[in-house]
């Protein structure tokens, strides 16, 4: 019989060990990663965000995948591609090599980070799967805290190279036999069942327009925290923070995003995943205010990397558990591959363009406002896409108390 702690537990780890080494570990390693290979930044960051990019077109079929499949071969067969990806970028010599080997670490993405990994509980647990999403989130959002120190002594060490070849390691002997362990799906996760909700197929779903507006609304938000998760140590440092002192303040986010997660788990626990959406992505517009007001003050910075983090953790449930509460089970997988798509493509362009808004003045002022516009965007778009959900189209039902 499947045991839920299992699949969670595997999933704590491989997603801590996958979003450290392929997603927070370049923003420490990124300065050398230039100095090196004769890059200028935008050309090492244009390598990340085309690795997002590679994430966002490969995620529709990798759910489709999922769906048929289930998460234990897509997700191993996903780690082995962090391997060999990260072992590539660790003996790149020159642009083209390095672009290829991120080329590889995008679709390894899309393959075992947190959309897979939803989609994989989606399958095995028919109940409860929006409690097991809310404590393996619970988990992930540790991956910073562990990883940004981590790749800093790892750095000083053995340099850029051996930080990501020993992260490739990482892979190939923690990550690529827990997902093998996952095993097949019950019987029941086949056929469709847990509910007697009808489930949307992705052409339905595609046609609805709560999907197109929450695609939008999760776009817009994830186009700002990439920004942030790359650029954040530097934006406060610019705003006034000391170098120890941004550094600090950024590692408040993973435990913040935890207490998130946590609060989600149990004074929102009976709460309909819609309800919790409204307050989290008012956070972000709210944090970022107070970012614009005061953000060269010291509290002003810890109170904004508190909401920011609160928003991102809660957020990150919500990206798991919306989908099944608007559009069922059945094909879970390439709905929310789908709805993950415009996201990851957001991503990609969110280190790029802050980018350009950091060098384009001293004064960070430009790119906190331009963010502040599009925390609010994506609020409206938010509400535009419950207030169409729960007024459903003929024939169609949300149930709010859905996971």
């Amino acid at each position: 019989m499947h045991q839920p702690s299992k699949t969670i537990g595997i999933l704590a780890v491989t997603q801590i060990v996958s979003w450290g080494s392929l997603y927070y570990a370049f923003a420490i390693l990124a300065p050398d990663i230039g100095r090196e290979l004769g890059l200028a930044p935008a050309e090492v960051f244009g390598a990340f965000s085309w690795a997002l990019l590679v994430a966002g077109l490969a995620a529709t079929p990798v759910g489709v995948l999922l769906d048929r499949h289930g998460g234990r071969y897509v997700m191993a067969a996903g780690s082995l591609l962090c391997f060999l990806g990260l072992a590539w970028l660790g003996r790149c010599d020159g642009i083209v090599s390095y672009y290829l080997a991120w080329t590889l670490v995008g679709l390894a993405m899309a393959m075992t980070l947190y959309e897979a990994a939803f989609a994989t509980i989606n399958r095995k647990l028919a109940i409860g799967s929006r409690r097991s999403i809310s404590t393996l989130t619970l988990f992930g959002g540790f991956a910073s805290t562990l990883f940004w120190p981590l790749t800093a002594q790892l750095h000083a060490l053995l340099g850029w190279r051996g930080t990501y070849l020993w992260y490739g390691l990482a892979q190939l002997i923690v990550c690529l036999p827990l997902h093998l362990w996952l095993g097949g799906d019950p019987p029941r996760a086949r056929t469709g069942a847990g509910g007697a909700r009808r489930s949307h197929t992705l052409g339905e779903a595609l046609r609805h327009r709560a999907f197109w507006a929450l695609a939008l609304a999760f776009s817009a938000n994830t186009f700002i925290f990439s920004a942030m998760a790359v650029h954040l140590i530097a934006l406060l440092g610019r705003l006034g923070q000391a170098p120890a002192a941004a550094l600090l303040l950024a590692a408040l986010i993973g435990p913040m995003q935890v207490a998130g997660r946590v609060g989600e788990m149990t004074l929102a626990r009976d709460t309909a995943p819609h309800t919790v959406g409204k307050l989290s992505f008012a956070m972000l517009p709210a944090a970022l205010l107070v970012l614009v007001l005061a953000g060269g003050q010291g509290w002003a910075a810890a109170l904004f990397c508190v909401l920011y983090g609160l928003s991102n953790g809660i957020l990150t449930i919500l990206r798991g558990s919306l989908p099944q509460a608007l559009f069922g089970r059945a094909h879970y997988g390439a709905i929310a591959g789908a709805m993950a798509g415009p996201s990851l493509l957001a991503k990609a362009a969110g280190p790029l363009v802050a980018a350009a808004l950091l060098g384009h003045d001293d004064d960070p002022a430009l790119l906190v406002w331009a963010l502040l516009a599009l925390s609010v965007v994506s609020f409206a778009f938010y509400l535009r896409a419950v207030s169409s959900a729960c007024a459903p189209e003929p024939g169609e039902a949300f149930d709010k108390r859905t996971a």
